[in-house]
């Protein structure tokens, strides 16, 4: 059974996506820093019928990620990867403080970047892996106080237009999704969606998704 890492699994979108992966015979590997939410995922996962394991790790740590995935690397057959953790402060652009900055760009940057370079070469050569970043409409404009989520999300979409070009020839696929805001506790720690109420569910951004797997790029503006 070919196993999917999915980043930031324990809640919203990368759990339903995981749920759905699952449903399409995938072995799911639950990763992220909370033990407890990724713990709840594999129940509802398994619930259904379906296989996970969890593995807690730091995308942002280099070491973390390269002994951990080395680990399973003899254990499971790798297939793809979907990078999902993200991180985001608001606010005007002189409010936000050298640490928000910080954790922004090696969460939503630099983490992407580890795990795609320690998965890459797991992937298989005669059959279609995957990688697919969730990156958000905040890759595709500047937008009012997401000045460095912005950035952040604008780098992750050169990054995986870049690995499109790259990799052109060879059996990896590479998704680029685009969507906007979700009613997701992403936002609960944040006033700057008043009103969370009013957007799409992570299921139904997730079930979107799976139904334009063969695009390059998946664009879901909200309704």
């Amino acid at each position: 059974m070919n196993t999917i890492i999915v980043t930031g699994a324990g809640s919203g979108l990368g759990k339903e996506l995981a749920v759905l992966f699952s449903k399409k015979g995938f072995h799911i590997l639950l990763t992220g820093r909370t033990i407890e939410k990724l713990t709840a995922a594999k129940q509802e996962i398994e619930a259904t019928g379906g296989k996970a394991d969890i593995l807690p790790l730091d995308i942002r740590n280099n070491e973390d990620v390269l002994k951990k995935i080395n680990e399973i690397s003899s254990t499971y057959e790798i297939s793809g990867l979907i990078n999902n953790a993200g991180l985001g402060y608001f606010g005007p652009l002189v409010e936000m403080d050298k640490q928000q900055i910080s954790e922004m760009l090696d969460t939503n940057i630099l983490g992407t970047i580890l795990m795609t370079k320690a998965v890459l070469p797991l992937l298989p050569k005669n059959s279609e892996g995957r990688i697919m970043n969730i990156i958000s409409t905040a890759g595709l404009r500047g937008k009012v106080n997401e000045a460095v989520y912005v950035a952040s999300k604008f780098a992750v979409r050169g990054f995986t237009e870049s690995l499109q070009k790259e990799y052109e020839n060879s059996s990896i696929k590479f998704n680029a999704v685009y969507m906007g805001g979700m009613n997701t506790p992403f936002w609960d720690e944040s006033n700057h969606i008043k009103d969370k109420s009013r957007l799409r569910s992570a299921k139904e951004i997730a079930e979107i998704i799976m139904k334009q797997l063969d695009s390059d790029s998946i664009i879901i503006e909200n309704s």
